[in-house]
């Protein structure tokens, strides 16, 4: 449609403006391509990981990112610098996925590409010295989106363990009811109407919107998923999807935090130096490093470490007590 070419047509030179504003890429940072198969074809996969040596028994977290893009747009052009970075900032390795694009794919293409890459993912965890018990989802708008369904179709499934999601201004209700969407309808880097575009284009039929995996917010079941931080923005007509998720995920028990990203819009995540992505990098710092979902908080990441080492020297202290005692 014609529609659509007009929007990739957009998106390339805005991809060169993103490449120009971020910069190099991370220097340590060793990528690799890989096909994977899923149901009814193969779609393409990007592995990020820190370059040198590892011990046999050094495992470390795997991520796995959807990105965003209202399901119709969006590749590794555009992504690989975040998904370099992320895997530098964390130690990680990051996969990426090029799942297949609405509206040539309808819903839930993309929901079930993104499961069989996590299935895959899982598979190989030992062959890429990644620790299967410490998988990771992350999603940013629509990417959010398939993460928060991957992660209901793991639990119903009974699919592959996941630690945790994250979930960055994620898309949780195709309704479009908030108040947010009222509130920011002509934010800067996201409209009502191009939202309402993106879901008419994802859609198979209109009914598909009250499906879970469409709209996990409308789901009768938010229990047992895994714990979940979720980031959001303030001035973004997603902002009250994060939000009313987060407070679903509470009311069923499921381990949350929902932390609001002052003064910024929709898709700062991709601009090193908008307002809140360094805390918001923090944020993920601390939650794929293994901090409980319920003490991650929005600090810059010289507080985080400045917490970290405060925090290091009271165990050491507790540790020199307890020894003195056990001597004493």
């Amino acid at each position: 449609p014609k529609r659509i070419e007009e929007i990739n047509d957009i998106s390339i030179p805005n991809n060169l403006v993103i490449r120009k504003l971020l910069g190099k890429s991370a220097r340590n940072i060793a990528s690799k391509t890989f096909i994977i198969p899923v149901t009814e074809g193969m779609i393409t996969g990007y592995l990020f990981e820190r370059q040198g040596s590892r011990g046999i028994s050094d495992l470390t977290p795997l991520i796995i990112f959807y990105h965003g893009g209202g399901w119709i747009w969006g590749n590794m052009n555009l992504y690989n610098f975040f998904c370099a970075h992320l895997s530098d900032i964390t130690g990680a390795a990051v996969l990426s996925v090029d799942y297949r694009l609405a509206p040539k794919y309808k819903f839930p293409t993309a929901v079930e590409d993104c499961y069989d890459t996590l299935l895959w993912a899982a598979a190989g965890c030992r062959y890429w010295k990644t620790d299967p018990d410490r998988i990771y989802l992350v999603g940013d708008s629509a990417g959010g989106n398939l993460a928060a369904a991957v992660s209901r179709l793991a639990r119903d499934r009974k699919g592959p363990s996941i630690a945790g999601q994250v979930l960055l201004y994620p898309v949780t209700d195709g309704r479009m009811r908030t108040k947010s969407y009222e509130k920011y309808k002509d934010s800067p880097t996201l409209t009502d109407k191009q939202m309402a575009f993106f879901i008419n284009s994802y859609q198979r039929e209109p009914k598909d919107i009250f499906n879970p995996l469409f709209s996990p917010l409308l789901s009768k079941d938010h229990s047992r998923l895994p714990q979940t931080l979720i980031i959001g923005a303030e001035y973004d007509p997603l902002h009250d999807d994060g939000m009313l998720y987060a407070d679903a995920l509470s009311s069923a028990d499921t381990p949350v935090k929902y932390l609001e990203v002052k003064k910024t819009v929709h898709g700062f995540i991709n601009y090193p130096k908008a307002t809140g992505t360094e805390e918001t990098e923090s944020a993920i710092i601390q939650f794929i490093g293994g901090r409980p979902v319920e003490q991650v908080a929005l600090i810059s990441r010289k507080e985080w470490l400045r917490a970290q080492k405060k925090e290091l020297r009271q165990i050491k202290k507790q540790s020199k007590h307890f020894m003195d005692a056990q001597i004493g």
